[in-house]
């Protein structure tokens, strides 16, 4: 791990209010979205926590996941189920729920955002998320198409599922994060 952004030039970026008859979704932190309506954008802001935007484009059918941990053995937080917020059983559910509904997992492509270390207290909650998830990725031997993972800044995120486009900004505000809560 280097600490540094990591960035790929297949992201494709496209305005979210460029298209007015599209219906935004909030996917929520410890929470994901599946579609196949190809006029459904899902939105987040990420401050360390980290979204994955998967979709099957055959099959025409993606969603995202937002998660603040990286896993967990029980998946409980706090005394009270809430397993998506961790890493392992919010990748699992979301392509587990793609896979349901006809997307198959050679054919799966893979965005990753968020990671950063926005608290400046020498915490590394965000770079553990990027971390984690990039080895996720790795140990099922599936195919990251483009990613922005690690650094210090926050990130909003709109992610079209049908047809992987991806609008990402850094965020030079960070009182901004408080939406991600």
């Amino acid at each position: 791990m280097t600490g540094k952004p990591t960035r790929s030039s297949s992201l494709t970026l496209v305005r979210a209010d460029a298209v007015p008859h599209l219906r935004h979704l909030r996917v929520v932190a410890g929470d994901y979205l599946v579609s196949d309506d190809p006029n459904v954008v899902l939105t987040t802001i990420l401050g360390s926590c980290v979204a994955a935007c998967v979709r099957d484009p055959v099959a025409g059918v993606g969603g995202m996941n937002h998660f603040m941990l990286p896993k967990s053995d029980d998946g409980y937080w706090g005394g009270y189920q809430a397993s998506l917020r961790f890493g392992n059983f919010a990748m699992e559910k979301l392509i587990s729920d793609i896979l349901a509904r006809g997307g198959r997992r050679a054919r799966l492509e893979i965005k990753l955002f968020g990671g950063a270390n926005v608290l400046r207290n020498g915490s590394q909650v965000g770079w553990n998320n990027a971390a984690y998830v990039e080895s996720f990725v790795a140990a099922e031997g599936l195919v990251v198409e483009a990613r922005h993972l690690y650094g210090e800044l926050p990130r909003s995120l709109r992610y079209q599922p049908i047809t992987g486009r991806v609008a990402m900004l850094e965020l030079r505000d960070v009182s901004l994060l408080a939406e991600e809560q």
